[in-house]
Protein backbone atom coordinates (compact mmCIF):
# COMPACT_ATOMS: atom_id res chain seq x y z
CA UNK A 1 0.00 0.00 0.00
CA UNK A 2 1.53 3.65 -1.00
CA UNK A 3 0.00 5.50 1.93
CA UNK A 4 -2.10 4.35 5.29
CA UNK A 5 -3.82 6.62 7.48
CA UNK A 6 -4.81 4.88 10.92
CA UNK A 7 -6.48 6.46 13.35
CA UNK A 8 -5.83 9.76 12.56
CA UNK A 9 -6.90 12.60 15.02
CA UNK A 10 -6.22 16.03 14.46
CA UNK A 11 -7.85 18.98 16.99
CA UNK A 12 -7.58 22.43 16.44
CA UNK A 13 -7.53 24.19 19.84
CA UNK A 14 -9.90 21.89 21.72
CA UNK A 15 -12.13 21.24 18.65
CA UNK A 16 -11.75 17.96 17.07
CA UNK A 17 -11.74 18.32 12.95
CA UNK A 18 -10.19 14.67 12.69
CA UNK A 19 -11.74 11.46 15.01
CA UNK A 20 -10.17 8.44 14.36
CA UNK A 21 -10.42 8.52 10.61
CA UNK A 22 -8.52 5.79 8.51
CA UNK A 23 -7.90 5.38 4.85
CA UNK A 24 -5.60 3.41 3.15
CA UNK A 25 -4.65 4.46 -0.97
CA UNK A 26 -3.06 1.88 -2.95
CA UNK A 27 -0.32 2.25 -6.08
CA UNK A 28 -1.44 4.00 -9.04
CA UNK A 29 -4.97 5.17 -9.61
CA UNK A 30 -7.14 8.15 -7.82
CA UNK A 31 -8.56 7.90 -4.45
CA UNK A 32 -11.15 10.77 -3.85
CA UNK A 33 -12.52 12.52 -0.52
CA UNK A 34 -15.83 13.91 -0.37
CA UNK A 35 -17.95 15.41 1.93
CA UNK A 36 -19.52 18.48 2.87
CA UNK A 37 -18.01 21.70 4.21
CA UNK A 38 -16.39 21.05 7.75
CA UNK A 39 -16.06 17.40 7.14
CA UNK A 40 -12.20 17.32 7.39
CA UNK A 41 -11.21 17.16 3.54
CA UNK A 42 -8.88 19.48 3.64
CA UNK A 43 -7.87 18.67 6.93
CA UNK A 44 -6.65 15.33 6.45
CA UNK A 45 -4.67 16.69 3.16
CA UNK A 46 -3.19 18.84 5.26
CA UNK A 47 -2.27 16.12 8.02
CA UNK A 48 -0.68 13.95 5.64
CA UNK A 49 1.82 16.86 4.14
CA UNK A 50 2.78 17.59 7.29
CA UNK A 51 0.98 21.09 7.95
CA UNK A 52 -1.15 20.08 10.79
CA UNK A 53 -0.11 17.85 13.51
CA UNK A 54 -1.81 14.68 14.59
CA UNK A 55 -3.13 14.51 17.98
CA UNK A 56 -3.26 10.57 18.24
CA UNK A 57 -3.08 7.97 14.88
CA UNK A 58 -0.22 7.28 12.44
CA UNK A 59 0.43 7.94 8.70
CA UNK A 60 2.43 5.58 6.70
CA UNK A 61 3.83 6.09 3.06
CA UNK A 62 5.30 3.29 1.53
CA UNK A 63 5.13 1.33 5.41
CA UNK A 64 7.56 4.13 6.86
CA UNK A 65 5.82 6.46 9.73
CA UNK A 66 6.01 10.19 7.99
CA UNK A 67 3.83 11.69 10.64
CA UNK A 68 5.65 14.16 12.49
CA UNK A 69 7.97 14.71 9.70
CA UNK A 70 8.22 18.30 8.47
CA UNK A 71 6.48 19.61 5.25
CA UNK A 72 9.59 19.63 2.72
CA UNK A 73 11.02 16.36 4.13
CA UNK A 74 7.38 15.21 3.01
CA UNK A 75 7.69 16.76 -0.47
CA UNK A 76 11.93 15.18 -0.98
CA UNK A 77 9.73 11.69 -0.30
CA UNK A 78 7.67 12.59 -3.09
CA UNK A 79 4.05 13.90 -1.28
CA UNK A 80 3.03 17.19 -2.79
CA UNK A 81 0.35 18.91 -2.61
CA UNK A 82 -2.11 21.48 -4.91
CA UNK A 83 -3.65 23.82 -1.81
CA UNK A 84 -7.70 25.08 -2.00
CA UNK A 85 -7.76 28.08 -3.46
CA UNK A 86 -4.60 27.80 -6.11
CA UNK A 87 -1.93 30.06 -3.78
CA UNK A 88 0.62 30.74 -6.45
CA UNK A 89 3.15 33.55 -5.92
CA UNK A 90 1.68 36.75 -7.98
CA UNK A 91 4.54 38.58 -8.52
CA UNK A 92 6.18 35.71 -9.88
CA UNK A 93 6.10 34.93 -13.86
CA UNK A 94 4.69 31.59 -14.57
CA UNK A 95 8.41 30.13 -15.67
CA UNK A 96 9.51 30.94 -12.16
CA UNK A 97 6.65 29.97 -10.30
CA UNK A 98 7.16 26.25 -12.22
CA UNK A 99 10.48 26.25 -10.93
CA UNK A 100 9.75 27.16 -7.49
CA UNK A 101 8.34 23.14 -7.24
CA UNK A 102 11.33 22.01 -8.12
CA UNK A 103 13.36 24.06 -5.55
CA UNK A 104 14.34 20.88 -3.77
CA UNK A 105 15.70 18.98 -6.65
CA UNK A 106 19.10 19.04 -8.10
CA UNK A 107 18.74 16.79 -11.27
CA UNK A 108 18.95 19.26 -14.30
CA UNK A 109 17.80 16.38 -17.05
CA UNK A 110 14.78 15.51 -14.94
CA UNK A 111 13.94 19.34 -14.29
CA UNK A 112 14.05 19.80 -17.81
CA UNK A 113 12.03 16.85 -18.89
CA UNK A 114 9.10 17.38 -15.90
CA UNK A 115 8.98 20.97 -17.13
CA UNK A 116 8.33 19.70 -21.15
CA UNK A 117 5.72 17.85 -19.30
CA UNK A 118 4.56 20.24 -17.54
CA UNK A 119 3.78 22.12 -20.37
CA UNK A 120 2.67 19.34 -22.60
CA UNK A 121 -0.19 18.80 -19.98
CA UNK A 122 -0.76 22.47 -19.76
CA UNK A 123 -0.14 24.37 -23.19
CA UNK A 124 -1.43 27.44 -21.89
CA UNK A 125 1.41 27.97 -19.31
CA UNK A 126 3.77 27.61 -22.12
CA UNK A 127 2.61 30.45 -24.47
CA UNK A 128 2.24 32.08 -21.35
CA UNK A 129 5.45 31.34 -19.07
CA UNK A 130 7.26 34.99 -19.13
CA UNK A 131 3.46 36.44 -17.59
CA UNK A 132 2.97 37.66 -14.20
CA UNK A 133 1.39 35.13 -12.20
CA UNK A 134 -1.46 37.53 -10.90
CA UNK A 135 -2.63 38.63 -14.78
CA UNK A 136 -3.95 34.60 -15.17
CA UNK A 137 -7.74 33.83 -14.73
CA UNK A 138 -8.77 31.50 -12.12
CA UNK A 139 -8.05 28.49 -14.64
CA UNK A 140 -5.13 29.33 -15.76
CA UNK A 141 -3.40 29.75 -11.87
CA UNK A 142 -5.19 26.42 -10.87
CA UNK A 143 -3.38 24.86 -13.61
CA UNK A 144 0.18 26.97 -13.01
CA UNK A 145 -0.38 25.43 -9.32
CA UNK A 146 -0.59 21.92 -10.48
CA UNK A 147 2.12 22.42 -12.82
CA UNK A 148 4.22 23.57 -9.65
CA UNK A 149 3.69 20.77 -7.57
CA UNK A 150 4.07 18.40 -10.33
CA UNK A 151 7.57 20.11 -11.07
CA UNK A 152 8.83 18.58 -7.49
CA UNK A 153 8.55 15.23 -9.16
CA UNK A 154 5.88 13.97 -6.83
CA UNK A 155 4.98 10.29 -5.98
CA UNK A 156 1.60 10.64 -4.67
CA UNK A 157 -0.12 14.58 -5.76
CA UNK A 158 -2.57 15.58 -3.35
CA UNK A 159 -5.24 17.59 -4.90
CA UNK A 160 -7.64 20.44 -2.79
CA UNK A 161 -10.77 21.32 -4.34
CA UNK A 162 -9.30 21.98 -8.37
CA UNK A 163 -12.26 22.73 -9.54
CA UNK A 164 -13.43 25.76 -7.15
CA UNK A 165 -14.73 28.61 -8.46
CA UNK A 166 -13.80 27.32 -12.31
CA UNK A 167 -16.39 27.50 -15.20
CA UNK A 168 -18.12 23.98 -16.01
CA UNK A 169 -15.86 24.29 -19.32
CA UNK A 170 -12.55 25.01 -17.42
CA UNK A 171 -13.97 22.08 -14.34
CA UNK A 172 -14.32 19.53 -17.54
CA UNK A 173 -10.50 20.94 -18.98
CA UNK A 174 -9.03 19.94 -15.54
CA UNK A 175 -10.78 16.85 -14.61
CA UNK A 176 -9.40 16.06 -17.92
CA UNK A 177 -5.82 16.97 -16.78
CA UNK A 178 -5.95 14.85 -13.48
CA UNK A 179 -7.11 11.63 -15.58
CA UNK A 180 -3.71 12.50 -17.75
CA UNK A 181 -1.41 12.87 -14.49
CA UNK A 182 -2.69 9.31 -13.27
CA UNK A 183 -2.13 7.78 -16.61
CA UNK A 184 1.47 8.74 -16.43
CA UNK A 185 2.06 7.03 -13.10
CA UNK A 186 1.40 9.59 -10.54
CA UNK A 187 -1.28 8.51 -7.48
CA UNK A 188 -3.60 11.33 -6.88
CA UNK A 189 -5.88 12.08 -3.64
CA UNK A 190 -8.61 14.20 -4.74
CA UNK A 191 -10.76 16.36 -2.29
CA UNK A 192 -13.79 18.03 -3.69
CA UNK A 193 -16.96 19.69 -3.33
CA UNK A 194 -17.60 18.60 -6.79
CA UNK A 195 -18.77 14.93 -5.91
CA UNK A 196 -20.64 14.32 -9.29
CA UNK A 197 -17.15 14.59 -10.85
CA UNK A 198 -14.89 13.45 -8.45
CA UNK A 199 -16.51 10.01 -8.30
CA UNK A 200 -16.18 9.73 -11.94
CA UNK A 201 -12.85 10.41 -12.23
CA UNK A 202 -12.08 8.33 -8.79
CA UNK A 203 -11.29 4.45 -8.57
CA UNK A 204 -11.97 4.03 -4.69
CA UNK A 205 -13.58 6.85 -2.83
CA UNK A 206 -14.45 7.81 1.14
CA UNK A 207 -16.95 10.10 2.32
CA UNK A 208 -16.05 12.21 5.74
CA UNK A 209 -19.23 13.33 8.19
CA UNK A 210 -17.91 15.69 11.04
CA UNK A 211 -14.41 14.35 10.97
CA UNK A 212 -14.73 10.31 10.04
CA UNK A 213 -15.33 8.08 7.19
CA UNK A 214 -19.09 7.48 7.11
CA UNK A 215 -18.92 5.58 3.90
CA UNK A 216 -16.45 4.05 1.87
CA UNK A 217 -15.72 2.27 -1.27
CA UNK A 218 -15.35 1.23 -5.33
CA UNK A 219 -16.04 5.35 -6.84
CA UNK A 220 -18.70 3.86 -9.24
CA UNK A 221 -21.02 2.37 -6.24
CA UNK A 222 -21.04 5.20 -4.10
CA UNK A 223 -22.38 6.90 -7.11
CA UNK A 224 -25.22 4.92 -6.96
CA UNK A 225 -25.65 4.46 -3.27
CA UNK A 226 -28.75 6.43 -1.87
CA UNK A 227 -27.62 8.26 0.73
CA UNK A 228 -24.37 9.75 -1.60
CA UNK A 229 -26.65 10.72 -3.85
CA UNK A 230 -29.28 12.81 -1.44
CA UNK A 231 -26.81 14.18 0.54
CA UNK A 232 -23.87 15.01 -2.27
CA UNK A 233 -25.13 14.11 -6.01
CA UNK A 234 -28.52 16.56 -5.71
CA UNK A 235 -31.07 13.81 -6.38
Amino acid sequence: MLLEVDGAEVHYHKVAALKGLSMAVPEGGIVTIIGANGAGKTTTLRAISGLVKLSAGEIRYHGRRIDGLAPEKLVALGIAQVPEGRRVFPGLTVLENLMTGAFLRKDRDGIARDLDAVFGHFPRLEERNSQWAKTLSGGEQQMLAMGRALMSGPKLLLLDEPSLGLSPIMVAEIAKIILEINQRGVPVILVEQNAEMALRLADYAYVLETGAVALEGAASELHENDHVRRAYLGG
